[in-house]
């Protein structure tokens, strides 16, 4: 298929790294530009957590969602944290479109 695609940022907790990778594979193969996280702290990427880089990434990744479509929320289990949550708020407000991997309540 070639053609216009939709640009889709990958939102959730980097805990759930397996399931980002996962997500991003299927996405990219239905025909989707996907962006992702650029680290995985809850998941050993531990230069997160550094003076400002927590801070710099979540509003980068905001800057990734500007960039999108919509954004998939990686909800392993039903999880979604605050940073998380923030970023489906924001999406929301920009008027993205929210798909989740699984239902959310």
């Amino acid at each position: 298929m070639v053609g216009k695609y939709r640009v889709i940022t990958l939102c959730g907790s980097t805990r759930f790294r397996d399931a980002f990778l996962e997500a991003q594979k299927r996405l990219t193969l239905e025909g989707n530009i996907v962006i992702s996280v650029g680290l995985f702290g809850h998941s050993g990427d531990d230069e997160a957590w550094t003076e400002g880089t927590k801070e710099m990434l979540d509003d980068m990744h905001k800057r990734k969602i500007d960039m999108s479509d919509g954004i998939y929320v990686i909800n392993v289990g039903g999880y979604i944290g605050s940073s998380t949550r923030s970023e489906i708020e924001y999406a929301l407000s920009a008027g993205k479109d929210v798909e989740y991997l699984e239902k959310a309540d």
